[in-house]
This record gives C-alpha cells, structure tokens and sequence, in this order.
C-alpha cells in the first residue's frame, strides 16, 4: 500500500503502509481521489510548519472499504468525504462536550496524517457520506465552500450589504458565490483577467481590475458608502493593504486561505477606521451544512480549471506548484486519480 510521507522539508518519500485493523467505531476507506492543493505546497516547501514524519493530502475523497458494527450512518461501499479538519480533543471546549467552539482545529496533512496514501482507517465521525448528485470534484471543494460558509457566519452580513472579496482565485470565487447564495452582494478584485471573468461567469456583477481605479469603482459600486466587510485570499498574492482602503469605517477585514508571503495591513489604518480583523483558515464543523449547500446549487463548479492525474510523480507536483505559487495564472486545479 502506498503512502506518501514528509520526511522533511522536500523530501517526500513513498513507503509501503502498515495494514491496519479496525475498531467497532472505525472505518477503513480506499482513498479514490485527492486535490493537491497550495497548502499541501507550503507544507512541502516548509513555508508551513509540520512535525515530521507526516502524510501529505489535505482534500481527498474515498470508499469505504470496511465499517465497525459501532458505525453509525456509515457502511461498507459509501462515497465518503474524508475531513480535513478536526477538533483537538484537548482544549476545554472539546473536553466540555463541545468541540465546535475548539480553541485548536487541527488541520490534516499538517497536524496528524493527510490522505496521499491508498487506504485510512479513522474514526467514523471523521468521514462526511457523500450524495450521488454530488460528483468528485464538487466533494473535493466542500472545505473551501465551507471556509466560506464560516467567514459568512463570521461577519453577521444582512441581505443586500456590499462585500468586497481581494482575489479572484478559486477560493475567493467561491467566497464570491458563497455571498451571493446568501443574498450578499460582492465585488470581486484581482489582477487576473481570467479570475474576473470567471466570477462574472458565475453570475458575479461586480469584478474590478486590483489597479489605480479599484478605490474609486469600489466606492461608485457603493454610491460612495465603502464596502461593509472586505475578506482577503491570501491565494491571490495581492497587497492585503488595499482591504483597509475599500471598507468603511468600524468595518470588518477577514483573512483566509494559505500562504507564506508575509504580507501588512497598515496599524494606522486599522485604528483609524476601527477594522476588526479576523483570520478563518478552516471549515471544521461545517461537512454537513455545506454538502446540502451543494446539493442546493450554491456554488456553480462547472468554470473552474481542473486537471485530472491518474499516473503522477507527486514530488514532481509539488515541486513545481511550489516554483509557481506566485504566478498570477495558476489556477488549475490538480487532481489525483489513485483508483481507476
């Protein structure tokens, strides 16, 4: 069995898995597909720290292959969504019963072993059955729509206010939609031609170019009110400065998405305009909620770029995702085939 494993800091090797027997309140799930994404990059390239060893994959999707008699909603041969995040266990929201509210979400891939590896034995509440309606790639995107979902109920928007999303990317598409499925109105901005495009595909009505004129059409968008929040991704490398420029006074600014680049928000600004910032990197908690999203149509997946790999050199990907993280055009999503 084929397990991907960082040793280090680029050195990922792959090494046979232990076969592992379940508990009454195990699964065992064949992983089908996984979505290498930028934060599996980071955590390769040591932009984000790990404790090594540790198995790379943070998206993926499977099969269960074997369930405990103790498994409840969960049986052999279910599509089932495997999650990226997960309560500490040790925190006092989690030892009081309540591992919604934890004060320490672990994240797979960085904190306990990602999903590169053809077989996962875990807990059952650790995977999300899947509707048929709900095809592969639509799965692998529900933590991003669920970060979106979370920076949502974050902010306490009411219909019809005006929110500016900083990057046009496939995270802050998502967030875009994810609004709108809401009744919030968004302004996309990105330097991206293709990025705005793209979110006035997926019904967007306001994308903005990130140049000189972002201010003034933002504040025309806004009949010169300013944005009621504006939420940055992190993806789209763009100044994260240019968010305290289109929110209005005692406005909020939220965070999201994985990057290394270390990127400032002017401390007088913040002050002035009394900003209350926020960061949400994570969807824990939300599987359930955002897969009936999907069903629903929330987010439109059918103008987004993928590449669907079923004979690949992982290092190889990495590598190269790595090279490429700030390039304004990398976009397409990469997708491996492990079951074919």
């Amino acid at each position: 069995m084929d397990n991907w494993i960082l040793k280090g800091v680029r050195n990922l090797v792959r090494e046979d898995g232990e076969t592992q027997e379940i508990t009454p309140t195990q699964v065992k799930v064949k992983v089908t597909h996984v979505l290498l994404s930028k934060f599996d990059a980071l955590v390769f390239n040591g932009d984000i720290e790990a404790q090594f060893p540790k198995t790379l994959g943070r998206y993926a999707i499977g099969i269960v292959t074997e369930a405990g008699e103790n498994c409840y909603g969960v049986k052999k041969n279910d599509r089932v969504f495997l999650k990226p995040a997960l309560p500490c266990g040790e925190c006092l929201s989690c030892k009081s019963g309540d591992p919604d509210d934890c004060t320490d979400i672990k994240i797979a891939g960085k904190d306990y072993d990602g999903y590169l590896r053809d077989f996962v034995v875990c807990e059952y509440n650790e995977v999300s059955p899947l509707p048929e309606s709900i095809d592969n790639f639509q799965a692998l995107c529900i933590e991003l729509v669920g970060i979106a979902e979370n920076i949502y109920d974050r902010l306490s928007l009411s219909e019809g206010q005006r929110v500016a999303v900083v990057g046009g990317d496939t995270l802050g598409n998502i967030i875009a939609q994810v609004l709108q499925y809401h009744k919030i109105i968004p302004i996309v901005i990105d330097n991206n031609q293709e990025n705005l495009e793209r979110a006035r595909k997926c019904g967007v009505y306001y994308a903005f170019p990130a140049d000189d004129e972002a201010v003034k059409n933002v504040a025309e968008a806004t009949n010169g009110n300013m944005c009621d929040a504006a939420i940055y991704s992190t993806n789209s490398n763009l100044p994260v400065s240019l968010t305290a420029r289109i929110v209005g006074n005692n406005k909020a600014v939220v965070l999201s998405g994985f990057s290394a680049l270390n990127n400032s928000i002017a401390v007088r600004d913040v002050i002035e305009k009394g900003m209350h910032i926020y960061g949400v990197t994570n969807a824990a908690g939300y599987c359930g909620a955002v897969i009936n999203m999907i069903l629903h149509g929330a987010v439109n997946f059918e103008h987004f770029e993928t590449d669907v790999l079923d004979k690949f050199d992982p290092v190889k990907l990495l590598t190269e995702k790595s090279a490429n993280m700030r390039m304004p055009k990398n976009n397409n999503l990469t997708i491996l085939k492990l079951m074919f």
